[in-house]
């Protein structure tokens, strides 16, 4: 039988933003709130009910929760222990940040598994963590972006090859968004490269095995190279409030750096390298710790220096990420999808001097088009819940793709996302039938990203 917990909200719900803006409305007949919480796989928000106290019939379901509204682990964390990794765990096979006491300490209330790393979920509720980011500065242990170093005499020759991406014309000291592609033009990766030097390069990995990719690759070519993991863990600081915290930690010169370039520094003796990028459409930085044992020497350090910035600790967030045209390895993007199918041609330059593995597939792809397209698209009818599956895509009856990503902004005020179509069906405007766990919704396609197509944002 489920558990019930009575919880005596800080404020009235209906005083939050989330309320105010998305008009939820429900019946009240006392400010004070029930709610089930039925535990599911060992979680508690995997089932959870609302209703005003005493009024057993008026179950409001989770999908129709307010958006934004706090959850019983929100309103009771005071009463909560600390999440129980064995829920999530069994034995010592994933890995942990050197930040991961730290986020415990700060309150993390679920994680993932990326690269094979436990991977903070939220603080919060993601609607007021997205809310903070835009508005102050959020960080995040994103040490789960594994880095695959490449070195040696002939580190150019090998990680050109790898991507369709021509790094001839990537300075040292910049960064460039780059596609891994396997022989048939399906993409493997979509890491963020550093060139350190001449020969030495950092690829910080989306959620796959570039590591043993990149190696056999090495070893049938021939290749003198020296490939490794190094001890390397990125932290994201992003939102507008960003640049002044970096330029307190690092000096104006790192936090004036364009987009996408980097530099090497050091925070009290910990060596680091600060680059212009991150995961949220946001001003932001990603800090590079380069000595795993100083972790949460790091993470005090940002967070002290952060408090007149409102620095909180918070998940990645997708509503923004979705929000920004940002794809997500895995969901929005897989081996299956060619770059050109994920409007991200712009990365492959069929022309470079040197030959790269996926080229042949690639041009003869690019000469005779796509068959389909990654679009975005909104989702009609009441606020969604960010979706766990691919919701099946309908047109005029007829099936037609899948939604990849999709959620419900509530600075748009609209449910947005991608969904995967045939070529007819990704045209601006096509309505269409979306399978959601909610009954099928009416949807229509759109022009993505949905805000700051030029990323003004994040380079300003």
């Amino acid at each position: 039988m489920p558990t019930r917990l009575a919880v005596k909200p800080e404020r009235d719900w209906r005083e939050s933003r989330a309320y105010k803006e998305n008009g939820i409305k429900m019946r009240r007949r006392n400010r004070r709130l029930w709610r089930w919480v039925i535990p599911i796989g060992g979680g508690l928000l995997s089932a959870i009910l609302v209703s005003p106290r005493g009024s057993g019939s008026d179950s409001f379901p989770l999908h129709r929760r307010p958006v934004g509204g706090l959850s019983v682990v929100e309103q009771g964390s005071r009463q909560l222990k600390p999440f129980d990794m064995r829920l999530i765990q069994r034995g010592a096979r994933l890995r942990r940040s050197p930040f991961f006491e730290a986020t415990r300490r700060y309150g993390c209330r679920a994680y993932t598994v990326y690269n094979h790393t436990f991977l903070p979920s939220y603080y919060n509720d993601p609607v007021s963590e997205y809310w903070h980011l835009i508005e102050h500065v959020a960080i995040w242990d994103v040490g789960v972006e594994r880095q695959v170093e490449i070195s040696g005499p002939d580190a150019f020759t090998l990680t050109q090859r790898l991507t369709p991406r021509d790094l001839s014309r990537c300075a040292v000291g910049q960064g460039k968004y780059v596609l891994i592609t396997a022989d048939d033009g399906g993409v493997i990766n979509d890491p963020v490269l550093l060139r350190l030097a001449e020969d030495r390069f950092w690829l910080s990995l989306a959620d796959s095995d570039v590591l043993l990719w990149a190696s056999g690759v090495a070893v049938n070519a021939g290749l003198k190279v020296d490939i490794q993991e190094p001890d390397v863990w990125p932290l994201q600081l992003q939102g507008p409030k960003s640049k002044p915290l970096v330029a307190d930690l690092f000096g104006d010169r790192v936090a004036s750096m364009p987009y996408y370039a980097f530099s090497e520094a050091s925070l009290d003796s910990i060596p680091v390298v600060v680059t212009r990028t991150g995961w949220t459409g946001e001003v932001g930085y990603e800090i590079y710790l380069r000595d795993g044992s100083r972790g949460d020497e790091l993470w005090e350090r940002v967070m002290t220096a952060g408090k007149g910035y409102q620095i909180r600790p918070t998940g990645p967030s997708d509503i923004r990420r979705i929000e920004a045209g940002i794809l997500n390895y895995g969901a929005d993007m897989t081996l299956a999808d060619n770059p050109y199918e994920l409007g991200l041609g712009w990365t492959v330059d069929l022309d470079k001097a040197q030959d790269f593995i996926g080229r042949a597939a690639l041009r003869r792809i690019k000469a005779e088009g796509v068959r389909r397209k990654i679009a975005g698209i909104e989702i009609e009818g009441a606020p969604i819940e960010f979706n766990e599956t691919k919701w099946a895509v309908r047109q005029d009856g007829r099936p037609a793709g899948h939604v990849t990503s999709a959620i419900h902004s509530p600075r748009l005020k609209k449910n947005i996302g991608y969904a995967m179509l045939p070529l007819p069906a990704a045209e601006l405007g096509t309505r269409l039938a979306i399978a959601t766990p909610w009954g099928e919704r009416g949807a229509r396609v759109v022009p993505k990203p949905f805000i700051d197509p030029k990323k003004a944002i994040p380079k300003s």
